[in-house]
């Protein structure tokens, strides 16, 4: 899972899946126009690609990133029983520079790169207050003179802290629900926006496939159908929703008929370097 969001030139990634590094090159999007990136979470699926994202699209010789980069991401999970010890978004970026130490020294002495390791401003979210239910409002995150970007805890039970984020831009705003099941919080976080892209998931695909039951109910936990990223933007008054990151086959006429039963707006299935057009003139900003 990864995606782009595009305002005057400058561009935001979400999440950094497989194929990431390739789809963003054939798109266009060089690191050298990248204001910030944000993670949704750190299932490898989100973040697999990083690494391979940060050593392609750094330095001139690349058209890659020459100055400051911000990336925002998850803490460290508080409530797993090892939580103190596993990584977060710092912890797996700090390691990504360490495994790659030989690469970044020979690059910075023989193509005369800048260093890497002080180009990254890595910015764990921090989420705000203490009491029961916290993050669950939407809380701005980051802001510049293109975009101001918000979030909220959504349920993506075992992994904690699951991000959802909302781009808000002259143009119009995007929501990208990360991996979460039907959450109210999103539906606060997404109301009125022009653009919802939820995941979804065809959980009948697999228990007809024999799936170990396990499987099958970190799905119904974790994730969303169809049918419920259509509630979601229903509830959100939401003006379009973009299905992505699809879990199980089925094809984008079932997806869409299925999320339509229960959204009247208009639906759309992605695909891979599919672009979608926000406008309210003369801003534009591309998904």
């Amino acid at each position: 899972m990864a995606s782009a969001v595009v305002v005057d030139g400058r561009h935001y990634l979400v999440d950094f899946g497989l194929g990431c590094v390739r789809a963003a090159h054939e798109a266009g999007l060089r690191g050298k126009d990248l204001a910030a990136a944000f993670i949704t979470h750190l299932h490898s699926d989100h973040v697999g690609e990083l690494p391979a994202y940060l050593m392609w699209n750094w330095g001139k010789p690349v058209d890659g990133f020459t100055s400051s980069v911000r990336f925002l991401g998850p803490g460290r999970d508080t409530f797993h029983p090892n939580g103190a010890q596993l990584s977060g978004t710092r912890d797996m970026i700090e390691h990504t520079l360490r495994a790659f130490s030989y690469d970044l020294d020979i690059r910075v002495t023989d193509e005369g790169r800048p260093d890497m390791r002080g180009m990254l401003d890595v910015e764990e979210i921090a989420i705000p207050g203490i009491a029961a239910g916290a993050g669950h409002e939407p809380f701005v995150v980051y802001k510049d003179e293109r975009v101001t970007v918000s979030a909220v805890l959504v349920e993506h039970p075992p992994v904690y802290p699951a991000f959802a984020f909302r781009f808000d831009t002259e143009a119009g705003s995007i929501t990208f629900s990360g991996d979460t099941a039907e959450s109210q919080a999103l539906v606060r976080l997404a109301s009125g926006t022009d653009i919802l892209v939820h995941e979804a998931v065809n959980i009948e695909f697999f228990a007809a496939r024999g799936f170990d039951e396990a499987f099958l109910n970190h799905q119904r936990k974790s994730h969303t159908s169809p049918e419920g990223a259509g509630r979601i933007a229903a509830a959100s008054g939401a003006g379009r929703l973009i299905l992505s990151h699809l879990a199980g086959v089925a094809s984008a006429d079932e997806w869409r008929t299925r999320a339509e039963s229960t959204f009247s707006g208009p639906v759309e299935v992605a695909t891979s370097g599919q672009r979608f057009d926000v406008v309210r003139e003369p801003a534009r900003a591309t998904l």
